[in-house]
């Protein structure tokens, strides 16, 4: 072995010990960040107000004690908790073109992409924050390691659509890495959501068949954690009830506690159903214990007229403030993107609240774990130079003295290949009794149905001797296979003899046990080459139909009352003296079809 590696096990080593510490000290920090939040502000934000203000388009003014929660939880994904524990949040599904890209425009105030077909093909963040003091807009996008940073906002579309072809590629494929976009305006409220793409049922040209299946199952991986508030956004112009977003957010949360429902397009209703719309809001049709709330946002024809968010706002404010129907809704806070966006905002902090508690104990196991998988990495390999090798050479000395106990057969060792294999060399010689009862059978078939489907120009009272000769090769052939599979039985078996012993002696150096598992597979592999080599060698010897063993002779015998080996009619008593057969006096007695089966089964004996 090169001696420079141990240096690459040492910074191997090192690595892995500075990740696990470094873990731990994630933990830590996110244990006491958690805890101060929640013992400061769990009193006080009994209390918090929320003020609502309309100017142009919709912002909420949150008191001092609601940012803290959203930004503690913003913290903790930026430090990496949620690779290790699910954390709070809001996700927004629905089906295509129900209105889902327009609600969050109306909440962001910056424009999504759209289109037809599949428009989100990434999970999105958006963050929302709100900005004081007279700062301008800004926001920063982020994904797959990259962060950038932009002041103008009608290049949103532009960069989440970069992001996704970056990630998903140019077509219309689907892919499970999120993107980040936190947008800082002074007028938007404080808010997160994870945008979902939309559920597609029939794949259109470009997609694959299965893209259906593959939303369905990126959208489940976010709404069946217990830490997830479901925003499902369903048009009012549709069936409520065959909603494929509601119902699978009815699967993952039977009782819809953590579910909200949004209805958009209500000017789209037909007329004379709108008591239908109102059953539903009142929870007297899917009843969902966070309720529902109508919005109206952007049409097609104010998109394409370039309406600005601003007045898109007030227009939507105006119609259920004068709707015949909805204006009650309007008046007890269940309609607009304003009174939704207050309602997010609640929900999503008083989720965080009641999760705290939860997240302080799973990081206090979560510690407990990572100290014992700490516990268990030694001090490692020497730093002195002069010393690495020595440290080496013990360390593979230690896996060589493994491998001798596996190898040497030895009782008082606690493991050793002879022990370990045996019962595959017990299979094959299972396998090959088993098959002595076919090969019976078959040669019987073979001399009963001899002159239907076997005689040829042979006169009755001759046998062609080929055609038991074939039978016999065919026969044996069988067997090829199940000594090859046993010959890889035992390869796979030593392998992860070997393979454990490896993970034993070298479970701090990957490096080591990847160098090391090479050299056995790049062995064994050739080994096990010549091995089958040598089986197929001797099953092509055994083609050839031909003995001289005494154990044919002896069966035959056993098989014969007039036991003609004996030129007397006598058998000697010490079978070992005697001579193979002598054809001219004993084989005419054996020349009949019926004794045909002993003889061959006598053979296939050898």
């Amino acid at each position: 072995m090169d001696p420079e590696k141990p240096n690459s096990t040492v910074k191997n080593k090192r690595k892995l010990r500075g990740a696990t510490k470094g873990k731990k000290a994630k933990l830590a920090k996110t244990h006491r960040t958690a805890c101060t939040e929640f013992e400061a502000s769990a009193e006080s934000q009994e209390n918090a107000s929320v003020i609502v203000e309309m100017e142009g388009v919709v912002h909420i003014h949150l008191t001092e004690r609601v940012r803290p929660y959203l930004d503690l939880i913003d913290s903790l994904r930026v430090m990496g908790i949620d690779e290790d524990l699910p954390l709070p949040a809001i996700a927004v599904i629905g089906d295509q073109s129900s209105g889902k890209s327009s609600v969050l425009e109306a909440l962001s105030g910056v424009a999504l992409p759209r289109g037809r077909g599949i428009v989100t093909r990434c999970p999105l963040m958006l963050k929302l924050r709100k900005l004081k003091g007279g700062l301008q807009w800004k926001a920063i996008i982020s994904y797959s390691g990259m962060q950038e940073e932009f002041t103008d906002s009608s290049l949103v579309e532009k960069y989440v659509i970069d992001a996704q072809n970056e990630l998903a590629g140019d077509g219309d494929e689907i892919c499970d890495e999120l993107i980040s976009l936190e947008i800082m305006s002074p007028e938007v409220c404080d808010l997160t959501l994870i945008d979902l793409p939309g559920i597609a049922r029939v794949p259109v040209k470009g997609q694959p068949e299965d893209i259906g299946d593959q939303i369905k199952r990126l959208i489940l991986s976010f709404i069946e954690k217990s830490e997830t508030i479901n925003l499902v956004v369903v048009p009012c112009n549709v069936d409520i009830a065959t909603t494929e977003a509601l119902r699978m957010a009815q699967e993952v949360d039977p009782e819809g506690k953590r579910t909200l429902a949004i209805l958009t397009k209500p000017d789209l209703v037909d007329r004379g159903t709108e008591k239908d719309v109102l059953d539903i809001v009142n929870n007297q049709v899917i009843p969902l214990s966070k309720g529902y709330i109508v919005v109206k946002c952007r049409g097609q024809q104010q998109i394409q007229d370039k309406t600005p968010l601003a007045e898109a706002t007030r227009m939507e404010r105006d119609f259920f403030s004068q709707h015949k129907y909805f204006s009650h809704l309007f008046n007890e806070g269940k309609a607009t993107t304003q009174s939704l966006a207050m309602k997010l905002t609640q929900e999503l902090v008083g989720h965080i609240k009641n999760f705290l508690p939860t997240l302080s104990e799973h990081i206090k196991i979560e510690l407990l774990e990572t100290r014992k998988q700490l516990g268990q990495c030694t001090e490692g390999p020497p730093t002195d130079p002069s010393e690495r090798k020595t440290y080496l050479i013990a360390t593979i000395n230690q896996f060589n003295d493994k491998i001798n106990q596996l190898s040497s057969g030895e009782g008082v060792n606690d493991g050793n290949l002879f022990v370990l294999l045996r019962h595959h060399y017990k299979k094959w010689k299972d396998e090959l009794e088993k098959s002595q009862t076919s090969y019976s059978k078959e040669i019987i078939n073979v001399v009963e149905q001899y002159d239907e489907k076997h005689r040829g120009r042979e006169l009755p009272g001759f046998s062609n001797y080929k055609v038991f000769e074939v039978v016999v090769q065919k026969l044996v052939m069988k067997l090829l296979d199940p000594a090859l599979h046993t010959l890889r039985a035992i390869r796979g078996a030593i392998d992860k003899y070997f393979g454990d012993a490896l993970n034993t002696c070298f479970s701090n150096y990957p490096f080591l046990q990847c160098v090391t598992m090479n050299k056995i597979d790049k062995i064994q592999s050739k080994q096990e080459v010549r091995v089958e080599k040598r089986i197929r060698e001797q099953f092509k010897m055994e083609q050839l139909v031909y003995t001289q063993d005494r154990t044919y002779s002896k069966t035959l015998r056993g098989a014969d009352p007039a036991k003609a080996f004996s030129p007397c009619g006598d058998a000697s008593e010490d079978s070992s003296q005697e001579p193979f057969f002598d054809s001219s006096s004993v084989f005419p007695r054996y020349d009949s079809k019926a004794q045909y089966p002993a003889m061959l089964e006598a053979y296939y004996e050898v």
